[in-house]
């Protein structure tokens, strides 16, 4: 390593948050990068550790001695947990108690993978009640009551992947016309932010590289926001495809076979006797809710100032990639056969 170069510590980076975030960092020599995952031969992992200046630790990231050590040797961290493994009991916990060790390591900056916190912004309203969200938002409410100094702190608040449109958010042909695709959501005239990955990387770079402006920061994200009505013109202007919304009930969404037994409970590594735990039903209502509701508030001229060449519509993307409508697993989770959505 450079004498200059600067150490980052990441911790869900096989996911794929993690993985733009690891290649943003990478581009060039600045930092170097510590990716702390369970399974150093995974093929995630092992695909990390083909960049350049990537280093794999292998290690327990909800054990205290392995977050102390790997905190303790390096500059900054990016966290990203994931509380579709744990649960959302055991993700608030763990988000403060990283904070906490990080802090105690000698970390220089703390950044946290942050989400919405649905039930905050719904005015705690039960319907927007999502444990994925939640438990994500009150760590970052946590961080905002946190002094920064001597360890800094930002919160990158994320959102739907636009890379969902190849799995979550696929549109069906429909029976009666199978040129017809059909974006079915319970949606409603929602129209939420989603974020193309490597722009997500981008902005997290950029809180490590400036944190005059970053420190102390909670920045929420996204290309655009976009209603589903947007999303079927969009499709056909740039696919030439036939394509229409359909805004359907929860019962509908659930009846449609989008997760393969909605009321399991979603912790799939928890304890199944926690009773935090939400099912796929109870937590995807809340979330499409939340969306429907439009209550998660995007500044795009802050983020036009941080990121003048990002991505910026949903046609753009879908020109940039190539989009089509064809299916491909984009979470780690949806590789490996467990629907869910960040």
């Amino acid at each position: 390593m450079a004498p200059s170069q600067k150490t980052v510590l990441v911790i869900g980076g096989t996911g794929a948050q993690g993985q733009a975030v690891v290649k943003a960092l990478t581009i060039d020599a600045k930092y170097a990068v510590h990716v702390l995952t369970r399974s150093a031969t995974s093929d995630a992992a092992k695909e990390l550790a083909s960049i350049p200046g990537v280093t794999i630790v292998q290690g327990d990231a909800f054990d205290e001695a392995t977050l102390f050590k790997a905190f303790s040797a390096v500059d900054y961290a990016y966290v990203n947990t994931n509380g579709f493994s744990i649960g959302q009991a055991k993700e608030t916990y763990w988000g403060i108690r990283m904070y906490e060790i990080a802090a105690g390591a000698g970390l220089k900056h703390f950044l946290w993978a942050g989400l919405a916190y649905a039930s905050k912004v719904g005015g705690f309203d039960p319907k927007f009640k999502t444990g994925h969200l939640d438990a994500k938002g009150r760590v970052s409410e946590f961080l905002l009551n946190q002094p920064t100094s001597p360890m800094k702190w930002s919160v990158l608040s994320s959102c739907l992947y636009l890379d969902m449109f190849s799995s979550l958010l696929l549109p069906k042909p429909d029976p009666a016309d199978p040129e017809l695709n059909v974006f079915s959501l319970p949606l409603g005239a929602g129209h939420p932010p989603l974020i193309h990955l490597p722009d997500l990387g981008r902005y997290a770079r950029w809180m490590l590289d400036t944190p005059e402006r970053s420190t102390g920061m909670l920045l929420q994200i996204g290309t655009e926001d976009i209603s589903w009505e947007h999303v079927a013109k969009t499709f056909t202007e740039v696919t030439g495809k036939k394509a229409v919304y359909k805004d359907v009930t929860l019962d509908e969404y659930f009846a449609s076979g989008v997760f393969p037994a909605p009321d399991a409970k979603l912790g799939y590594s928890a304890d199944a006797n926690d009773a935090t735990l939400m099912t796929y039903r109870e937590n995807f209502s809340g979330f499409w809710n939340t969306w429907k509701a439009n209550v998660v508030k995007t500044d795009y001229a802050l983020l036009d100032d941080i990121l003048p060449d990002r991505i910026k519509t949903l046609g753009e993307w879908m020109r940039l990639t190539g989009y089509d409508g064809s299916h491909k697993a984009i979470l780690k989770d949806s590789a490996d056969n467990v629907g869910s959505s960040h």
